[in-house]
């Protein structure tokens, strides 16, 4: 027996660099980049999911001004373009060859459109969405939970935005650019409305409070959720199964996913100990970046060879290079502000909807975070850092309301994957990405080159990462005695559920549009949004049983001797070392 024995280990000894520890400036930028382009797959699927329901566009229009005063020059066409309410009036027409004659600020022009060019709205929400997220991954690692996290955009959000999509009042409007701006102010209403409930239960310590009923037992399955839940996250019923994660959304295109999954596979795992430049691990170290330069080129000799001329509309969204539709449509340099799309609006039906979606983000970044501080051997976060977390993820949430990102905040798993990959848990890495998010956020063509990557290219990736991040959680059953009954049931049944019943309800949403069918179409989406999540599942089931079956009996079958020094920021060394606030601020916001 004492040959096939393995202690528990509290930190994983086969990584690179810890939490506080940095690779060389050229490795750290390249793996910041390789970060950047891992958190683009989420950041475009989700608004080329919902922009075109909100009634947005690819497209923009550009028009040439011809005018009887002389006082219309450079300054005023730049005025018309930038001008709200100027805007809404012609973004969607069909007039193109067409004068018009219009008045404004008293002056008469004719307007002549001419062809279809400036910033479409697709463009545009990804732009403010990757912008906003450069924003958060910064304050989240140099004010939050300081853990090397990558804050993006999440489908937890989907469920209740449709639900204001499909409000009657919206649907009314028969312009289809003045519904969706009206639509993205919606959002931005109950975006800004329900991150006061992430903002107060960070700052007021209640989730801290919370999260001392957690247990390494509890932790396991909403963990291991977060990461095997994600498999099934997506519409296809409206997008030809084309917004699944996973191998899913790998079999859309099986020719350009298999071979990226079997790439990567090779690369990170068989030829890791390969180094071709100065004793540098480079395919361990960038496996993403070199597995998705070739499989991209790969994709792009497939389309211009005509591999899919004359294939199904859903296969050559999936595979071509060329359907996004973004490099064209994205604007050279523009810069994302405030209330870009007007004033928000706010309905309390809206706001009561989007709050469920704010409370899984809640639990799936706590999932996130746990898994986050493993792969950086950093101790797990105690209820006072979890807090403060959360504080500044409400903060991010309430940017992408003002921002109108058109969906909300929560940490990136495949990033969290990625520490794994890469072996690299360095928070400079991670701080360094953020920079590249705004960046190329800002100088929109260069982006939008990226953001045209297949997305069966990132389905592959998340076979990979979204199952290391699983795998992370199964983990802390090391803490625990796996030879307890109690143990066994409590982790088999809240897997088990935390799977079984978001796939109910999944099937419900895209058949029937939601298993709770009720007059009160917020509390459906409330509800639907809740049990749609694996981790919100398995931590309400797993918690349950954990703290009401033989508490006291099986505190040491629980892992609490373990668990119990983490939950206070004294209660181990480390933590200082770990979480301590830069430019030191812990003397103005002492950890309580």
């Amino acid at each position: 027996m004492a040959d096939i024995s393995h202690p528990p280990m509290e930190q994983l000894q086969d990584l690179e660099y810890c939490i506080d520890s940095n690779p060389s400036w050229v490795e750290t930028i390249l793996l910041a980049f390789q970060n950047y382009i891992l958190m683009l797959g989420t950041s475009v699927m989700v608004p080329t999911l919902l922009v075109p329901l909100m009634g947005g566009t690819d497209e923009g229009l550009i028009f040439i001004l011809w005018t009887y005063s002389r006082n219309l020059n450079l300054s005023l066409v730049e005025s018309l373009l930038d001008d709200q309410s100027f805007a809404i009036s012609l973004s969607g027409s069909t007039l193109h060859g067409i004068f018009v004659l219009i008045v404004y600020k008293q002056i008469l022009a004719w307007i002549f459109f001419v062809g279809l060019v400036t910033m479409g709205d697709k463009a545009r929400v990804i732009q403010t969405l990757l912008f906003v997220a450069g924003i958060n991954t910064l304050l989240q690692a140099l004010f939050g939970t300081r853990l090397p996290a990558v804050v993006g955009g999440s489908y937890a959000y989907v469920i209740p935005i449709l639900y204001i999509i499909h409000d009657s009042s919206l649907q009314q409007i028969s312009e289809p650019h003045v519904r969706f701006i009206h639509t993205m102010r919606a959002i931005q209403g109950a975006l800004i409305v329900a991150a006061s409930i992430q903002i107060i239960m960070g700052y007021s310590q209640v989730w801290g409070l919370f999260s001392r009923f957690f247990s390494p037992l509890g932790m396991a399955p909403v963990v291991g959720l977060v990461g095997f839940g994600l498999f099934q996250r997506g519409f296809p019923a409206l997008g030809f199964g084309l917004f699944q994660r996973g191998f899913p959304a790998l079999g859309n295109c099986v020719e350009i996913g298999l071979p990226m999954l079997l790439l990567v596979i090779g690369f990170s795992q068989y030829l890791k100990h390969v180094r071709l430049l100065r004793d540098f691990p480079i395919f361990e170290r960038f496996p993403v970046l070199i597995c998705v330069a070739i499989i991209w080129v790969y994709a792009v000799i497939l389309t211009a060879g005509g591999a899919y001329r004359n294939k199904p509309f859903a296969t050559q969204l999936s595979c071509r290079t060329d359907k996004a539709n973004l490099i064209s449509t994205a604007p050279w340099f523009k810069f994302p502000y405030p209330l870009q799309w007007g004033p928000p609006t706010f309905a309390a039906g809206h706001s009561f909807a989007m709050m469920s979606a704010v409370l899984v983000s809640m639990v799936e970044s706590t999932g996130a975070y746990k898994a986050a501080s493993r792969l950086a051997i950093a101790t797990p976060p105690p209820a006072y850092v979890l807090s403060r977390g959360i504080g500044w993820q409400g903060i991010g949430v309430l940017l992408d309301g003002l921002f109108g990102t058109g969906t909300g905040s929560t940490v990136s798993v495949e990033n969290v994957g990625l520490l794994g990959l890469t072996r690299v848990g360095s928070r400079r890495v991670v701080q360094i990405s953020a920079g590249f998010m705004i960046f190329f956020s800002i100088l929109g063509k260069f982006g939008a080159v990226f953001a045209s990557i297949p997305f069966p290219i990132y389905a592959a990736l998340y076979c990979i990462l979204f199952g290391l991040v699983g795998s992370v959680g199964l983990s802390f059953l090391q803490f625990t005695n796996m030879n307890s009954m109690r143990n066994l049931t409590i982790t088999g049944l809240s897997l088990f559920l935390g799977i079984s019943v978001p796939h109910f309800f999944f099937e419900y949403q895209t058949i029937h549009g939601g298993l709770v069918r009720t007059n009160a179409g917020w509390f459906n989406a409330f509800l639907n949004t809740l049990f749609s999540s694996p981790p919100t599942v398995g931590l309400i089931v797993a918690v349950f049983l954990d703290n009401t079956i033989e508490v006291e009996k099986s505190k040491k079958d629980r892992g609490m001797p373990w668990w119990f020094k983490f939950r206070t920021f004294r209660g181990d060394n480390r933590n200082e070392e770990f979480y301590t606030l830069p430019f030191n601020l812990n003397r103005f916001f002492p950890p309580t």
